[in-house]
Order: structure tokens, then sequence, then C-alpha cells
């Protein structure tokens, strides 16, 4: 057969080459994409830069390379292909987080009766049974950061400490084991983000 009739296979969104990415953020089915309003600037940037700089570019290049002849010997022409396929595969991810997002905002007024309670956007300052003292903000999958100590609303230190107050003890149930933490304070302000910057 003519290698003109023959399609070159794409990996599907479930494929081998996936971004580790999009698998550490994954959300359980049927839960929101909630998002600081910060974490979703971060995602639209990245859309931003992948739709108007980086794809035109990587298709420029492969177009070039597909007018040089055998395409099955050019590695311009397959590496190009292999890299529009994984930009393609981010932009269908980036789309569907952006339009799924529900964005909270951190900084914005809360009642009394939540203001001092641990929801979404909240700094939570802690102490461990051990008595060290810790402090993290949770945030959205796509948002988690450790070297930040922001974390994921949906990671099991954050669900223990969902609803709590200053001077509650929470159970942390953890892949390594259980730790009862004392809740020190909760405050709610802006959250600071890593922006997006091109690689």
């Amino acid at each position: 057969m003519s290698k003109a009739f023959t399609r070159e296979p794409d990996q599907d969104d479930d494929g081998a080459d996936d971004d580790p990415r999009e698998r550490a953020s994954a959300l359980p089915p049927g839960t929101k994409n909630y998002i600081t309003p910060a974490g979703l600037q971060r995602l639209k940037d990245e859309l931003h830069h992948l739709l108007h700089k980086e794809r035109p570019a990587v298709t420029a290049v492969v177009s070039w390379a597909a007018g040089n002849g055998d395409r099955s010997e050019n590695a311009d022409y397959q590496y190009g292909k292999r890299r529009l396929r994984e930009i393609d595969r981010r932009i269908r991810f980036l789309t569907r987080r952006i339009d799924l997002a529900e964005v909270i905002d951190p900084a914005l007024p809360r009642d009394a009766r939540t203001a001092g309670q641990v929801f979404f956007g909240a700094t939570v300052r802690y102490a461990t049974e051990g008595g060290e003292k810790r402090v993290v903000t949770i945030v959205g999958v796509d948002e988690s950061d450790h070297r930040r100590l922001h974390i994921s609303w949906i990671s099991p230190l954050a669900r223990a400490l969902t609803k709590a107050r200053a001077g509650d003890t929470v159970t942390l149930r953890a892949p390594g084991g259980t730790e009862e933490l004392e809740i020190l304070d909760v405050r709610y302000g802006p959250v600071d983000v890593e922006p997006f910057v091109p690689n």
C-alpha cells in the first residue's frame, strides 16, 4: 500500500504518553473543579501560549519538514508530529478544566459563621502530635504546589482539616497511618499562585 494512504497512529487521551501533570491532578468523578482566581488565570495563560505561540511554531516546523521528502525517516517531522499531539492533548485538558472551573476567591469577606472555619482557600496553621507547627493553604487540584505549601482540596490532609475551627482536633487518615492534628489558626486572604512561565 502506498504511504500516501497510511495513517499515523494517534495516541488518545489515555495513551501511553499522557502528561504526568494531568494524571496527578485528576478530579474525582462528579466533583467540581474549585480554583482560585490566580489559579484560573495561570491555566488561561498556558492555554493562550499553547494556542498562539507554541502550536503555530511547531506546525510551521512540521510543514517545513513534510516538504523534505520521506517522512518515515525525517526526525524533524516525527518529533514535530509527536509534539503536536502532546500540545493538542494539553489544549483539550486545559479547555475542559477552564470550562469546569468554579472560581472561589479566598480574599472575599466571609460571614461570621464561616470566617473561622476551614474551607477551600483557607490558610491553616496546625500542630502535629509531635508538636511540630505547620501551615498549609487549601487550593484547587491544578494549583497545588508543595514548595509553596499549597495542598489540593481533595488531599487527605485538606479533607481532614475541612470544617474544623481553631482549637479543634482532627484525625488525619493517610496511607502512612493516622495522626491527630490540632488546629491553631484559620485565616483567609489572596492566594499567591506561581504564574505560568513558558519553557
